[in-house]
């Protein structure tokens, strides 16, 4: 299993992030993906990332709901960073657009999305994508750089079958799956199935949104294997077999040496 998106940099695993990480490889988790949210995080991941080679890999982004006044110059500082480590970040991210609580930073939402969709054709890292509530300006940015972009994740989904076939369209993009599939009024165990097993990536979004038997604790990467099951149980295929398309799909969006 590779957790797809991780914040276990954050300051939630301070007291125990040694502990968090070796109860992942114990529960067969062979990869954790970085997301950066902001200038500070960028640090944080590159660290551990430096501190678990093979394990952690770094992405970097700035996310929809930092994006404040001054996105200019953090996006500045941030693509001196990407010059800086030109083999280091495995994907732009966390990216994307977020109108769920205000819109008071739409038209920076859209430009820093745009600017960082530019920085995914410019180094061919494939993008991490985070929406809520913006779905259809988000479709509009990247059918413009649809041809020349590498392919990506949009995370935590949990859409319908139309809004999973819109997605689906851009044919380098796959789906990234969490807890929610493990919840009581989630629709997404009807929705999988019609979705093909090769266009999906496991992930937890660690510390949030805690998967069953989980829910209501902090979040970390080794409950990857509760989302597992249950995918499992919606295809009606063994664990294994998930992790082994899953893990491929993963292969296929990221540049990593095994």
């Amino acid at each position: 299993m590779i957790d797809t998106h991780s914040h276990i940099d954050g300051t939630e695993f301070d007291a125990d992030r040694a502990e968090v990480i070796a109860r992942a490889k114990a529960a067969g988790v062979s990869k954790i993906f970085l997301p950066a949210i902001d200038l500070p995080s960028i640090e944080r991941v590159l660290k551990l990332s430096g501190d678990y080679p093979g394990y952690c890999y770094p992405m970097i982004g700035l996310h929809p709901e930092e994006v404040k006044a001054d996105w200019q110059a953090v996006l500045e500082q941030m693509q001196q960073q990407l010059q800086q480590h030109p083999d280091t970040f495995i994907a732009i991210g966390e990216v994307g657009l977020d109108f769920y609580w205000s819109r008071e930073y739409e038209k920076q939402q859209l430009a820093a999305f745009e600017a960082q969709v530019e920085w995914s054709v410019s180094t061919q890292l494939p993008l991490m994508i985070h929406c809520r509530k913006g779905q259809q300006e988000m479709v509009r940015i990247l059918r413009r750089y649809e041809s020349y972009l590498p392919g990506g994740v949009f995370h935590c989904f949990t859409g319908n079958e139309k809004e999973a076939a819109e997605l689906l369209q851009f044919s380098k993009f796959v789906l990234g799956i969490g807890g929610v599939l493990t919840f009581k009024k989630s629709h997404l165990p009807e929705v999988l199935p019609q979705i093909p097993l090769d266009r999906i990536v496991l992930e937890t979004d660690s510390p949030y949104m805690s998967p069953v038997p989980k829910r209501g604790e902090r979040n970390e990467s080794s409950y990857v294997q509760y989302v597992e099951a249950k995918m499992a149980a919606c295809y009606q295929l063994l664990p294994e077999r998930i992790s082994e398309i899953t893990d491929e799909n993963v292969r296929r969006v990221f540049r990593l040496c095994e």
